[in-house]
């Protein structure tokens, strides 16, 4: 069995999971011979403002939430060692002294990516720049081609004015290079940056046929690839022409507390109680209270099982917004113990609940499911919400613990742990440099469903313990 092969066939321990109708990009991946020396260099290449670092940050994410070794070295980091803050005459292809710096943080970059893929075994590395001119590129080309690490040169082009003015005003607020300035000065400092590049800037093609590459043009809505010969950047590939840079946000919420939340059994498709009842009349107003524009359409995703339809019943009717339900968002399938308490599985099997908490992210319940296998059939929900704009996920604890990790970056065995509260919504706005988070929590009591690692399995009664958590 291949290296990449490993990273997603990790031995489980109990029973092989029920089968899924997605089709995962784990379950595709199983299916196709692959080196055990695959590495693959993501190279950026763009002017400023067209969504370079929100794709590379994502594709980090994406890497990540699959388990894939992967490490973003942004070029603006090491030139901030020595030049934290320059104005844009630093970038004019004239200034000699500038490009001698900005050619000298690429080189520590590149040297850095490099050990990294051969000191710590690294499988995906993404060289977050500008890379705008083809010497440039060439010359990362040949630096990868002498350490035996494949590149993927991802350019995203933009002519859309709307796009790259919301793209100015994400940098001039979040960008380290202009923290502290006034944003009217920084945004009009970083337009005279962009004119600088723009007076250097050679997009891909010509003498760079031979190259894999990819190119999104005004938020992938035309897409050219060229030459992918690898599954991995095929995968990458995939996964990068269905993002887009257009400003949105996303809104989790779990289903309002249920009548086993009440009795702390898990599973099941239980009905909501009646204070679960007054979240779902409730959500309406929160989604409203976190900061909705007027005419903003959201479209609302829910699992089957009845808890999440019933909690998002009232939003749909409100607001007449659509609603769709995805099999690929129900509950985490607790197999033999679904309908138990937790108490109840201690006794019943002892070994398996010692063995859940001692590596939760890994452990398949018999006959049902880990989250490692909630993470592979909520692939093809993690490609449509990025191709989504506005979205409303109303769902489950487990499953949310999973999304969530993906935007967040959580590490795999953290996000098991999570504490994911009933009655909150959770908004998440992403931007370049990191994802945004706001919780707005309903003034509507509700159990606890979290229990921490190694403590108690036993129930204590409503409503002044918590309930057992999947």
């Amino acid at each position: 069995m291949d290296r990449l092969k490993r990273l997603f066939s990790k031995k489980n321990k109990a029973k092989a999971p029920r089968e899924h109708s997605s089709r995962s990009f784990a379950n595709v991946w199983w299916s196709v011979p692959q080196s055990d020396d695959t590495k693959v260099c993501v190279v950026m290449v763009g002017l400023p403002a067209r969504g370079k670092s929100l794709i590379a940050g994502k594709a980090l994410r994406y890497l990540a939430w699959v388990g894939i070794p992967a490490r973003i070295f942004n070029v603006g980091t090491y030139r901030r060692q020595d030049t934290p803050q320059p104005n844009a005459t630093f970038f004019d292809p004239r200034n000699p002294e500038g490009e001698r710096m900005r050619r000298a943080a690429a080189e520590a970059a590149v040297s850095d990516m490099l050990r990294w893929f051969k000191q710590e075994d690294g499988i995906v590395a993404i060289l977050d720049a500008t890379n705008s001119t083809q010497d440039r590129r060439r010359w990362i080309h040949e630096r990868c081609l002498a350490a035996g690490v494949e590149t993927l040169f991802v350019e995203s082009i933009c002519d859309d004015e709307e796009l790259i003015m919301n793209n100015i005003l994400e940098v001039k607020t979040t960008s380290p290079d202009y923290k502290g300035q006034d944003p009217e000065v920084a945004a009009q400092d970083f337009r005279n940056r962009i004119r600088n590049y723009e007076m250097a800037y050679e997009t891909i093609g010509g003498s760079e046929k031979s190259y894999t590459y990819v190119k999104l043009i005004n938020v992938s809505s035309t897409v050219i690839i060229n030459q992918i010969k690898d599954y991995l950047s095929s995968r990458l590939v995939y996964y990068i022409q269905n993002l887009h840079i257009k400003p949105r946000s996303i809104w989790l919420s779990r289903h309002g507390e249920s009548e086993f939340n009440l009795t702390g059994k898990i599973g099941g498709d239980s009905m909501l109680s009646e204070r679960g009842q007054a979240y779902s009349r409730a959500l309406p107003g929160l989604l409203k209270k976190s900061g909705v524009p007027p005419n903003t359409k959201i479209v609302i995703w829910t699992s089957t099982l009845r808890r999440t339809i019933q909690t998002a019943k009232p939003l749909e009717q409100e607001t007449g917004f659509e609603k769709l339900e995805w099999k690929a968002l129900d509950e985490l399938d607790s197999g033999v113990c679904d309908g138990l308490t937790y108490e109840e599985i201690a006794k019943m099997y002892p070994d398996d609940f010692i063995a859940r908490d001692e590596d939760k992210y890994n452990y398949r319940y018999r006959g049902g499911e880990s989250y490692r296998d909630v993470v592979i059939r909520l692939e093809p929900i993690i490609m449509e919400l990025e191709r989504s704009e506005n979205v409303i996920i109303v769902t489950h604890q487990a499953v949310l613990r999973c999304i969530y990790s993906y935007f967040l970056n959580v590490p795999q065995e953290k996000s098991p742990w999570m504490e994911v509260p009933l009655h909150t919504l959770i908004k998440l706005t992403p931007r370049a440099y990191g994802t945004e988070e706001q919780r707005f929590k309903a003034d509507i009591p509700a159990v606890s469903t979290w229990r921490a690692k190694g403590t108690s399995a036993k129930h204590q009664e409503f409503p002044t313990g918590a309930t057992a958590a999947h």
